[in-house]
């Protein structure tokens, strides 16, 4: 495992100041930056805010491993792809993550649904500079749909850049254990999201250690891997949780007293 990240979801709409300070103090080596109007990161960013934004995080001594935009891959509207893969290079970011968004629940004996159809056009056609971050999210959370989904991509788009932001707990909340979804996502694996969630109340994120969430499981699948770990703290849709200063301390301590990161 190569480190710990965070996305600025935990902290949204705090500004790259307080960003820095967070992860100097809390030994973080990476991000996921929250593209959005009301971020500091969006993508009607000028050149001279990217060259800035982009120096200020190097200097930091970090690494952006994404871009997190609301693209939605397989919709039918037109979605902004182009746009957030240009703000992600500008930023030297590894890639982009987007969502599935398939409005079909499932894949069809016959094929591929419409919308993985428009998302295999929209990966074919897409900028190769930087990767198409797929998340294993809504109509895709399960590993063994993402995985297909990847596997048709690598038939009908050779060459194609698209990886995977393996979210554990989606994949845990659809019945797979860590390491059946390691084993299907291995391929297409850029980096990995974590964070506690309680099965007993839907699979609602909870405050780091409260949950049952499979934490041992999922680094004794992971020992050994390259991989990022990025803590997804989903502070700005689920207010209830502690802040991002605490959640932060707490996750190294959840991660270390479970073995790896130490």
């Amino acid at each position: 495992m190569t480190g710990l990240a965070f996305s600025t979801l935990g902290c949204a709409g705090a500004p790259l100041d307080h960003v820095l300070e967070l992860a100097k103090a809390n030994e973080i080596g990476g991000l996921e930056l929250r593209a959005a109007d009301d971020e500091f990161t969006n993508i009607g960013l000028s050149a001279t805010e990217r060259r800035t934004l982009r120096s200020r995080i190097e200097d930091a001594g970090l690494e952006i491993l994404a871009i997190c935009s609301y693209v939605n891959l397989c919709a039918v509207e037109d979605q902004p792809l182009e746009a957030h893969l240009e703000l992600a290079a500008d930023l030297g970011a590894r890639g982009v993550r987007v969502f599935p968004g398939d409005e079909a629940p499932t894949g069809t004996p016959d094929g591929p649904t419409p919308g993985e159809l428009r998302a295999l056009d929209r990966v074919h056609s897409a900028p190769k500079d930087v990767h198409v971050f797929l998340e294993t999210h809504d109509s895709h959370s399960a590993g063994s749909r993402m995985a297909a989904l990847c596997r048709l991509l690598d038939a009908e788009a050779p060459g194609h850049n698209a990886k995977v932001i393996w979210d554990s707990a989606h994949t845990w909340s659809h019945g797979e254990i860590p390491a059946r979804s390691l084993d299907l996502l291995r391929p297409w694996i850029d980096f990995v999201q974590i964070k506690d969630s309680d099965s007993t109340q839907n699979y609602r994120p909870v405050a780091i250690g409260t949950g049952d969430f499979p934490i041992a499981e999922l680094l004794e699948a992971l020992d050994g891997t390259p991989y990022w770990l990025s803590l997804e703290w989903e502070l700005k849709w689920h207010p209830h949780l502690p802040p991002l200063d605490e959640a932060l301390p707490a996750t190294r301590a959840w991660i270390s007293g479970n073995s790896l990161l130490r």
